[in-house]
């Protein structure tokens, strides 16, 4: 049975041209560059927080189970919660230096704090 995919087409307009040909919204996932390549940022947030503050790694560069993984690992090490979803990991709390030791032992070269 062939695939029907006429519900990822609903605001699509009809077209009456017999040679045109639906192109899909599929983009590649990104391949995650080497730990050494890697420019992590870290840095502390508080905004949209309710005054709580976190600590906020962005710029990385790869697939979604790679960050959710280094994210697995920066909370377990720290012992708190978080999440890690569209390029950036968020740990709760202060624990800018905790990650930073954490990413450099792990092999993450170019990390800094801002």
């Amino acid at each position: 049975m062939k695939d029907n995919d006429w519900k990822k087409r609903l605001n699509i307009v009809y077209s009456t041209n017999p040679d045109y040909h639906y192109q899909g919204d599929e983009t590649e996932e990104e391949t995650t560059l080497p730990k050494e390549k890697q420019l992590l940022r870290i840095s502390l947030d508080k905004r949209n927080r309710k005054g709580k503050a976190v600590t906020l790694i962005t710029g990385f560069t790869g697939t979604n189970d790679d960050l959710e993984t280094l994210g697995k690992l920066l909370k377990t090490k720290c012992g708190v919660g978080g999440s890690a979803k569209d390029g950036e990991i968020i740990v709760q709390g202060d624990h800018r230096q905790k990650v930073l030791e954490i990413l450099q032992k792990e092999g993450y070269a170019k990390t800094r704090l801002i």
